[in-house]
């Protein structure tokens, strides 16, 4: 008996559909096509240059350090170089486009949401019983019982135990609007007097309200999430209509990413 397996691209194609993945792969086409369009109609490209560069970036990231990484790793994904190039330059052309259309955006928009990026850290205990919470909340103030004694008592989560039901540094969209309209109006540090839920009752202790600032990470943050939002607007106006029968045929050019010499050299 052969151990070899043979998959043609209708195997691949009948496995996507089987498994219902259609309508993300015609959004992810859409949203190449949408930008590939938008970048040419404002005379956006990409330069030998940048597509090095990130073609670097890429290897890089994917830990792709010598030249034979980076061609196993394109024959395990099925990919020739060309493709791999294909992949790079959409990178690039996305970025750029999106650094034109929202670049000088990005103040006005922070300026006019800033409450949205106010962060809160957090720890938080969820109780079955409002008398329980209420009874803990006042031994709380009272220094009867510390919030890492409750919190090792009450989680039943191992992991959340032992950092006592830390919860991170989470904007106020992240969460419940009963539960974030207590938070943001504490004064930390803080223990907020228990606040009861659909989910249980919530001890929360709020460590520090972290207000933003408009650095680098947040301008590429909003940025980002302001060119999501146009990609969204513009792919809901199109009607996209599956064509049969594709010609499996298609011209690649040349590809100008070298990948020859290890990135450590």
């Amino acid at each position: 008996m052969s151990n070899v397996l043979s998959i043609s691209h209708q195997d691949i194609i009948r496995h996507i559909r089987f498994e219902c993945q259609i309508p993300n792969v015609l959004e992810a086409i859409a949203a190449r096509k949408i930008i590939a369009d938008a970048a040419a109609s404002n005379g956006i490209k990409v330069e030998s240059e940048e597509l090095q560069q990130a073609g670097d970036n890429l290897r890089l990231a994917k830990k792709l350090v010598k030249a034979s990484d980076t061609w196993i790793w394109l024959k395990t994904h099925n990919l020739s170089l060309d493709e791999f190039e294909e992949i790079v330059h959409a990178s690039v052309l996305t970025a750029k486009l999106a650094n034109h259309l929202f670049a000088k955006q990005v103040e006005t928009f922070f300026f006019a949401h800033q409450l949205d990026y106010v962060a809160a850290a957090t720890y938080e205990i969820v109780l079955d019983s409002k008398d329980l919470a209420l009874e803990l909340f006042y031994a709380l103030k009272e220094d009867e019982i510390s919030f890492p004694d409750i919190a090792r008592k009450y989680i039943q989560n191992q992991e959340l135990t032992h950092t006592w039901g830390y919860q991170g540094i989470r904007c106020r969209k992240d969460f419940p609007p009963v539960i974030a309209s207590s938070i943001f109006a504490a004064n930390a540090p803080e223990i907020l007097k228990p606040i009861e839920t659909s989910q249980g009752v919530y001890l929360i202790w709020v460590e520090k309200i972290i207000h933003p600032k408009l650095d680098e990470q947040l301008r590429a943050q909003i940025q980002q999430d302001l060119f999501v939002a146009w990609l969204k607007q513009q792919s809901e106006q199109l009607k996209i209509v599956i064509k049969e029968n594709l010609d499996s045929n298609y011209s690649v050019n040349q590809s100008n990413i070298k990948v020859n010499a290890d990135m450590n050299n």
